[in-house]
């Protein structure tokens, strides 16, 4: 089966095609509205969300699909104490294929090893969202007519930003696309990211101020400071006004410059920058229903002879946050790169 764990997963061929046939979705929808008719898909969204898991319901819909699932785990068996594991198996007997948001790292990866149908990762807590990424991806091409050569400024909170973290590693892809990370030191891009940039032969900027680099960028990404983030409200609320994007900003912004939000804003982005020509993130939430019709029919249309290599080890993740460190059943799979591993899970390293 297809899984779309990371982007990483897909070819640069596979992810162009994707994004093609999104643009071919939006010109001409009612050659696809029966596509899919007798599929059902599983949404299993474990955090609340509105324009992921109604897009992908949506999604589904418009091809002739059905949808089965839950938006809050406590309406589910899993508060009667139900394992992951049992979860995924029982309603991948159900569905064709699963959408899961869940608040844990590489919980996408581990519903990978038990369902028996594909999984599409909408979401594993801080770790990764490549589906928004795909979303980014068809926003910007439509704008731009291009994914290569293009400076991105990423502003906010970086260090749990996960469309961020996606955004980045797929750009990385495509040629001579430059990044500024904008935010306060505590909000960082993770190190790991920054390895990642480093080893593909790129580069980036670290700059704490939006002003001063708002006049070099082709497409600013902004994000909100996630509150279910932090461990106390005394450090969200240090963080939560630090950057506020306004008209008056955007005064020294090229004319051509695009501004993306993967929503929900909280006060990053005032009201008054909506009237902006520039201001796309709402065009980018609706793009989510076009490219996720577009994944849905590759993954279902996609067979595969999957060998990866990977390594078992009788160590544990030093992510607390990582989904081995709370489904103590997993096996612990890791990747070798060098002389390093990495978690198969979260993509953190570990020190042997």
């Amino acid at each position: 089966m297809k899984h779309l764990i990371d982007l990483d997963d897909f070819s640069l061929n596979e992810i162009n095609s994707i994004i093609g046939k999104a643009i071919e979705i939006k010109k001409n929808p009612h050659e696809f509205s029966n596509v899919m008719h007798g599929k059902i898909i599983g949404t299993l969204f474990y955090e609340p969300s509105t324009r992921t898991q109604m897009s992908f319901q949506t999604a589904m819909l418009k091809l002739g699909g059905q949808v089965i699932g839950f938006n809050n785990p406590q309406n589910s068996s899993v508060a009667k104490g139900e394992n992951f594991k049992d979860t995924i198996k029982i309603i991948g007997g159900y569905a064709d294929i699963i959408a899961i948001r869940h608040p844990l790292e590489g919980a996408a990866k581990a519903a990978s090893i038990f369902a028996n149908c594909p999984i599409i990762n909408a979401g594993d807590g801080s770790h990764l969202h490549p589906t928004q990424t795909l979303t980014d991806l068809l926003t910007i091409a439509e704008q731009k007519n291009t994914l290569n050569g293009l400076t991105v400024g990423f502003c906010g909170d970086l260090k749990y930003g996960r469309t961020v973290h996606s955004l980045v590693k797929m750009m990385l892809k495509y040629k001579n696309n430059k990044f500024i990370f904008i935010s306060t030191e505590e909000l960082q891009i993770p190190d790991y990211i920054k390895n990642i940039i480093i080893s593909s032969g790129n580069s980036y900027e670290e700059v704490f101020s939006l002003e001063d680099s708002i006049d070099k960028l082709d497409i600013l990404y902004m994000t909100r400071i996630q509150k279910e983030r932090f461990t106390s409200i005394q450090d969200y609320n240090l963080q939560k006004d630090v950057f506020k994007l306004t008209t008056d900003k955007l005064k020294n912004a090229n004319h051509n410059m695009i501004i993306l939000h993967p929503l929900p804003r909280v006060d990053e982005i005032d009201i008054s920058v909506d009237d902006d020509p520039r201001a796309l993130y709402f065009k980018q939430a609706s793009n989510g229903v076009f490219v996720r019709m577009s994944l849905i029919l590759h993954i279902l249309s996609t067979k595969i002879d999957e060998n990866v290599e990977n390594l078992t080890l009788n160590e544990s993740c030093n992510n607390k946050l990582c989904i081995t460190n709370h489904e103590k059943y997993l096996p612990h799979y890791f990747k070798k790169d060098n002389n390093s591993y990495f978690c198969e899970y979260c993509s953190r390293e570990i020190k042997l």
